[in-house]
């Protein structure tokens, strides 16, 4: 029962941190990797085969709890969540990264483990489709941002709006580009 864990959106100047957890089926998925490494098209099709065949959940934490707690504490806290939602209690928990939340499960950071771990691959394909979907129909609430391509990070094009237009509901007010606009 080892399950794999990893976020999308720690960077970006917009939208929600999203985590992953997954438990990968019997036999595994053929052609995982870190989602980075993958193309849209190949991360799609993996997507659904992971969420028809393993058992997984996602944990979301929003703008508004970033710029409470960190960017950080946020992370933690989608990925407590992510796992809350398998249903299951994991025997140990494998996530990306140099850091865990303090929780009650045995975990192990790995650093690169997305790219190592076929079930932290799984998490890291999950978490960053679904985030991908929230910036793409954000960005039809607000056009302009290029949220669609760039996905909430500070792009030319994202700075450009946002000194043109101002912050949207979906900003990071807690990141300096977005804080240093209230200063001016």
């Amino acid at each position: 029962m080892i399950v794999g864990v990893d976020e999308a959106g720690r960077g970006p100047l917009a939208g929600p941190v999203v985590a992953a957890a997954v438990l990968l089926c019997e036999g595994g998925i053929a052609g995982l990797d870190d989602s980075k490494k993958l193309s849209a098209k190949r991360r799609a099709e993996l997507e659904v085969e992971i969420k028809a065949r393993c058992r997984w959940g996602i944990g979301e934490a929003s703008v508004a709890e970033i710029d409470s707690i960190n960017v950080l504490q946020a992370t933690f806290l989608a990925m407590t969540r992510a796992v809350e939602a398998l249903g299951i209690e994991p025997g140990e928990v494998l996530v990306d990264g140099n850091r865990l939340p303090r929780w009650r499960y045995a975990a192990r950071a790995i650093v690169g483990g997305d790219a190592l771990h076929p079930c932290i691959s799984a998490a890291s394909i999950l978490a960053k489709e679904h985030r991908d979907r929230f910036m793409v129909a954000a960005a039809r609430d607000y056009p302009g941002f290029g949220w669609e391509t760039n996905m909430g990070y500070g792009t030319a094009q994202h700075l450009a709006a946002l000194r043109k237009h101002g912050p949207t509901p979906h900003h990071r007010a807690s990141f300096a580009p977005v804080a240093q606009l209230t200063l001016i």
